[in-house]
């Protein structure tokens, strides 16, 4: 489900092949490589707010990550073709088809896994990581108390055994959509959000497939992310080149913290990390995307 041409005007668009089928992307700008991974339940259109600033100064490559968006679904059983191992594997391929064999990558929600991921598995690939509004996938497990239940009931409920709440979304797709988008901003309304983007973001998600495909990614991160995450502490594996994170004030990394910050939270994995919060909630490249991509622009 492309996005409309105006959200990226001069960007091209391509499908193109990955270890785990097609791939939708917009490339666009002029300079150094870089990835940029949205969340859920989102496509690349969240990014369309920040891109024209980014693009002066770098070569764009936006996927839809495998599942989301326009790109290829494939068959999946408890999350084991949705894990960030993979989707990493198809963003190194991605960039591969366009010549660039290190670059740098910025994520946000699940497309910031995916980037931590690739930097781990892959460090010689990454450049600089931005990771936006998330916490480490073992620590969010790990202090899964009752605040961050109640913050984050979608890490268990869309990770149960399928077709539970395939099933359950399936009966009104626009409606868990639009609350699931509204609830994790600042305000706790729409209006951040363009139009054009949500009715994207609405068209995507109505597909049986591509709720499916949602609810594998969680699957995976309640499973086998968790275990990579938890083999690479044991193992003192870290994010050894430079990496950012931003949080949104009323953000998830800010709402349950168990005494700790989301810098403290992250320096087992990312000793040398660096980070400041940003006015808004979860979703901080479209709900402040001017104070986003200026502090995106100063780290790389």
């Amino acid at each position: 489900m492309p996005t409309p041409a105006d959200l990226f005007p001069g960007f091209a668009k391509h499908q193109v092949a990955s270890p785990g089928g097609g791939l939708f992307v917009r490339v666009g700008g002029q300079g150094p490589p870089l990835a940029l991974l949205h969340g859920f339940p989102q496509t690349h259109a969240e990014w369309h707010k920040i891109a024209p600033a980014l693009a002066a100064r770098f070569t764009l490559i936006i996927p839809d990550l495998r599942g989301y968006g326009g790109s290829a679904m494939p068959e999946s059983h408890g999350g084991d073709a949705y894990t960030k191992r993979l989707m990493a594997e198809d963003v190194i391929a991605l960039m591969a088809q366009f010549g660039f064999h290190q670059f740098a990558v910025v994520g946000h929600d699940r497309g910031a896994r995916v980037a931590y991921r690739l930097a781990l598995d892959h460090p010689e690939r990454v450049t600089r990581l931005a990771l936006i509004d998330i916490l480490p996938t073992y620590q969010m497990w790990a202090r899964m108390d009752a605040a961050r239940a109640m913050q984050a009931y979608h890490w268990m409920f869309l990770a149960q055994p399928a077709p539970l709440p395939e099933t359950l979304i399936a009966g009104a797709p626009q409606l868990y959509l639009d609350h699931t988008l509204a609830s994790w901003t600042k305000g706790k309304s729409l209006q951040g959000f363009d139009e054009r983007a949500l009715a994207q973001y609405r068209a995507a998600f109505a597909a049986p497939g591509r709720i499916h495909a949602c609810c594998e990614d969680y699957r995976a991160g309640a499973t086998h992310d968790r275990l990579a995450d938890e083999a690479d502490l044991a193992a003192r594996k870290t994010l050894a080149m430079p990496v950012l994170a931003l949080w949104g004030t009323a953000g998830i990394p800010a709402g349950a913290q168990s005494g700790l910050g989301p810098l403290e939270l992250w320096a087992a994995l990312a000793p040398g990390i660096t980070g400041v919060a940003l006015d808004g909630g979860h979703f901080l490249p479209e709900e402040n995307p001017q104070a986003c991509a200026a502090a995106l622009l100063a780290f790389l």
